[in-house]
């Protein structure tokens, strides 16, 4: 069972729609019993680092997220929920993330506008099974103001002025900057590609 975490701040209609297209088992809970025996996790985000993080503080979500990634279930983050496995944030004020992915997310400085919204494509410059069929020059849907750094575990950048990490993967912990459920063939592709990894 998957469990999407709902701190009460995610937009989840999207997802839940997406994730039943496909049969998917999950559920979407603010328990973090039910988070912490879940066989996977997916963290959608939508809001400000901080006030995220408080969120999910307040509701004991963070500790079981944490453990979850920690008995290397399979875990992805969108959006901020990407943003928030990261050390730390400027966004607003400076704020500690979950920490599982080295460096520190920062607003735009040379982008041509901010925030980053529309359609972008990819870089792909890692293999990881998160990947497997997206090849560089997919499009998918952006829409913030704040970027990770390219790392080790990008394994597909985008550029906005900036080249920042658009989809990142350390073993079983994923990421995308975008909204998969909104970025039609390839969001598709990646959800695919992360539910099969849940079934394995």
């Amino acid at each position: 069972m998957i469990a999407v975490i709902d701190y009460g701040g995610g937009n989840l209609g999207s997802l839940v729609s997406a994730l039943q297209r496909r049969n998917a088992d999950f559920v979407v809970t603010d328990d973090p019993a039910l988070v912490s025996i879940a066989s996977a996790a997916i963290l959608p985000g939508d809001g400000a680092f901080a006030a995220t993080m408080r969120a999910l503080a307040e509701r004991g979500l963070d500790t079981a997220a944490r453990g979850l990634i920690e008995r290397n279930r399979p875990f992805l983050g969108i959006c901020v929920g990407m943003q928030l496995l990261y050390e730390s944030s400027d966004e607003h004020e400076p704020f500690k993330g979950f920490g599982f992915l080295d460096g520190a997310v920062t607003r735009f400085k040379g982008a041509p506008r901010v925030p980053h919204m529309g359609w972008n494509d990819l870089e792909v410059v890692g293999a990881h099974p998160f990947v497997e069929g997206i090849e560089s020059g997919a499009f998918a849907y952006f829409l913030h103001s704040y970027r990770a750094p390219v790392s080790e575990a990008t394994i597909a950048a985008t550029t906005h002025g900036e080249r920042f990490a658009s989809v990142v993967a350390d073993g079983n912990l994923m990421g995308t900057q975008f909204h998969p459920e909104k970025s039609q063939t390839t969001g598709a592709r990646l959800l695919d590609n992360f539910l099969r990894m849940v079934k394995s």
